[in-house]
């Protein structure tokens, strides 16, 4: 039997994330995957930027968000809190999302669409996942690879 959505609590963590249109978009399926909160840091775009509105739609007011400067704060808090700190990122450490077993409550850390994430970051991080690829390139898209990321982790 699955748990249910209010059982798996998950918060987003967006970091240096270039595109607002990306930010808009990680905030309309958080929307719908039911995510808790979104936490924005460094030069990640926050409402109401106006490219940001036009993909989030309206789900920038029915998710809750925090922007912050230093995101490392944002994370130890969250661990403090009892929270278990997932890196999507393609590393020697990264385990497949898909064979991966979440533990609840839950914060799913996202990256720079060009750099991804500093070694100051998934250093305080509990496990790094990493979605397989069959084609060419290496990564898919920040908001898309979220998509993926939040409906295999909550399990849908």
């Amino acid at each position: 039997m699955k748990t249910k959505v209010s059982e798996r609590k998950l918060v987003v963590v967006g970091h240096n994330i270039r595109s607002a249109f990306n930010v808009g978009s990680i905030f309309r399926t958080s929307d719908g995957a039911g995510v808790s909160k979104i936490i924005l840091g460094g030069y990640s775009a926050h409402p109401p930027h106006p490219k940001l509105l036009k993909t989030a739609l309206g789900a920038e007011q029915s998710v809750p968000y925090e922007k912050v400067w230093q995101i490392w704060r944002a994370i130890d808090k969250l661990k403090e809190d009892g929270y278990n700190i997932i890196a999507l990122e393609k590393n020697s450490q990264a385990k497949n999302i898909f064979k991966f077993k979440p533990r609840f409550p839950l914060a799913l850390v996202l990256g720079n669409e060009v750099r991804g994430l500093s070694e100051e970051i998934l250093k305080r991080c509990d496990n790094v996942v990493f979605i397989p690829m069959a084609g060419k390139k290496e990564s898919l898209n920040v908001s898309v690879a979220f998509g993926v990321a939040v409906y295999t982790l909550l399990n849908y």
